[in-house]
C-alpha cells in the first residue's frame, strides 16, 4: 500500500480555506465511494449464482464475482480521486446563504 503525502501548501494556494478543501475532497470521495458501490451491485447482479445443492452450507466463492471485486480494487481510491479532482479544479463548491 503506497502512501502519498499531500502537500498543503500547494491546496492552500489553489483555495481559500484548507479545512474548506479537506471537507470538499471528503463529500466528493465519498460520493465516488457510493458510485463504485452501485458500480459493484450491479455487475455483481449480473452474474448468475453457482448452485450446488452438496456445498450449499459452505462459503463458496464465485469467480466471476472475485473477478469483478479485484478489478475495482485495483482502481484509484475515492480519496485520492477526489484530492486530483479538487487540485485540478474539477471540483465545483460555494457557499449557502
Amino acid at each position: 500500500m503506497n502512501i502519498e503525502p499531500v502537500d498543503l501548501r500547494v491546496i492552500d494556494q489553489r483555495t481559500a480555506n484548507v479545512y474548506e478543501a479537506v471537507i470538499v475532497a471528503a463529500k466528493r470521495a465519498r460520493q465516488i465511494n457510493d458510485e463504485q458501490k452501485m458500480e459493484f451491485n450491479a455487475l455483481v447482479g449480473t452474474i448468475v449464482p453457482q448452485a450446488n445443492a452438496e456445498e450449499e452450507g459452505e462459503d463458496i466463492q464465485n469467480p466471476a464475482q472475485l473477478k469483478i471485486a479485484l478489478e475495482l480494487e485495483n482502481r484509484e481510491k475515492p480519496q485520492i480521486q477526489a484530492m486530483k479532482e479538487l487540485l485540478d479544479n474539477k471540483i465545483g463548491y460555494d457557499y449557502k446563504k
